[in-house]
């Protein structure tokens, strides 16, 4: 006699039948601000021996809030909470990001204003943004240098933008005929780099 009862479902029903489990909150959020040195990927593992968030963080169950190309510095976000993880990085809450950006060429208030009005990509236009001239800013020195064309000036541009798309702001420059030649991200909403040298990091009140 067939059984009207089955201790697990039919193989057809089990995908529905699954729940998604539901991370526990942590009992007290942590937030830290790293300035992530040149050439450090933002996870903590990588199986080509390359350098990690691991060389330079010892804090447990922390996760980058965002991502940082390997190629660029500055500030990055980790956090023990998935909540303000994503608050952080949904791109409804359009989080302003600041980037100071030393390209090829000298910058023309044209230029300027295309990348304030939004440039179009292949994956789209871009939102409006800020953009404008700075002096050169006393920075650390980066290892490897940057590679400089002989008898070609640059200019430095501080850019917020509030997405956060690959590769978007060297895209963005690279659109208007100014090519990137070092990337530091120097904010995020309320949070800053400050002093903070690479390989460096200071913990946060994280926001209620």
């Amino acid at each position: 006699m067939t059984s009207l009862f089955r201790s697990t479902p039919p193989p057809h029903l089990r995908s529905r039948t699954k729940r998604r489990v539901t991370k526990v909150p942590p009992t007290q959020t942590r937030l830290l601000v790293l300035n992530k040195p040149y050439d450090v990927l933002t996870q903590f593992s990588d199986d080509l021996g390359r350098a990690t968030l691991k060389d330079y963080v010892n804090v447990p169950d922390v996760y980058p809030a965002g991502r940082l190309d390997r190629d660029s510095e500055g500030l990055l976000l980790l956090t023990n909470d998935g909540r303000l993880q994503a608050r952080i990085t949904d791109p409804k809450h359009s989080m302003a990001k600041t980037y100071w950006v030393q390209v090829e060429g000298l910058a023309s208030a044209q230029q300027l204003q295309q990348l304030c009005d939004g440039v179009t990509l292949k994956d789209g236009p871009t939102l409006r943004a800020q953009a404008h001239l700075i002096d050169t800013p006393e920075l650390w020195d980066r290892t490897p240098p940057v590679r400089f064309r002989q008898n070609i000036p640059t200019s430095w541009l501080e850019l917020t933008i509030h997405e956060g798309r690959n590769r978007q702001v060297r895209r963005m420059t690279a659109a208007v005929g100014l090519p990137t030649l070092r990337l530091i991200r120097t904010r995020i909403g309320a949070w800053s780099l400050d002093d903070l040298l690479p390989g460096q990091w200071r913990e946060v009140d994280a926001p209620v």
